[in-house]
């Protein structure tokens, strides 16, 4: 459902959720053009797999392996949908290590480039974003971290913000 207004078009939103110990891609989720969202696990490289300190999460390797998507292959969805494009995010520091994991283990370069999702909006006073987006997710019932879930509430938020 795109936002009402002028500008109906919707931004490219991304977030990936990693271990614990940060750096491992255990799930992804971004936005299409036409407001739905794709996600999926991924399944972890046998590199990844070889650190000391591998979490996965609240995700068992088993799980991860049966029902994730190879890295080559998230990697080749995100082309399709996003080659070449500037992808917003609610943690950009976090998401671009994750990716940049991703892209690592094919020696590939990246080929998205992420920004802070709050820089959408000009007219926010600085951690505005921040609260409306906290108290979103207690609205809709939604869990922080889970990346299909941070993705649908920066959406709805971008809608929100569109329209007033």
């Amino acid at each position: 459902m795109p936002p009402n207004g002028t500008d109906n078009s919707i931004p490219g939103f991304i977030a990936v959720e990693t271990g614990d110990a940060g750096g491992l891609p255990l799930a992804i989720a971004w936005t299409l053009p036409d407001g739905r969202i794709k996600h999926t696990l991924i399944q972890p490289d046998d590199e990844w797999l070889e650190a000391e300190l591998v979490s996965l999460g609240g995700y068992s390797l088993e799980e991860l392996g049966s029902m994730g998507v190879s890295p080559l292959d998230v990697i080749r969805e995100l082309e399709g949908d996003h080659f070449n494009a500037t992808l917003y995010t609610a943690g950009v520091g976090d998401d671009e290590a994750a990716l940049s994991q991703l892209f690592d283990t094919y020696g590939l370069d990246p080929f998205v480039e992420l920004a802070p999702a709050d820089s959408l909006y000009d007219d926010l006073d600085p951690g505005d974003w921040s609260r409306a987006r906290g108290e979103l997710f207690g609205e809709l019932g939604l869990e922080p971290l889970r990346p299909e879930h941070e993705v649908e509430v920066m959406l709805h938020l971008h809608q929100r913000l569109k329209e007033s």
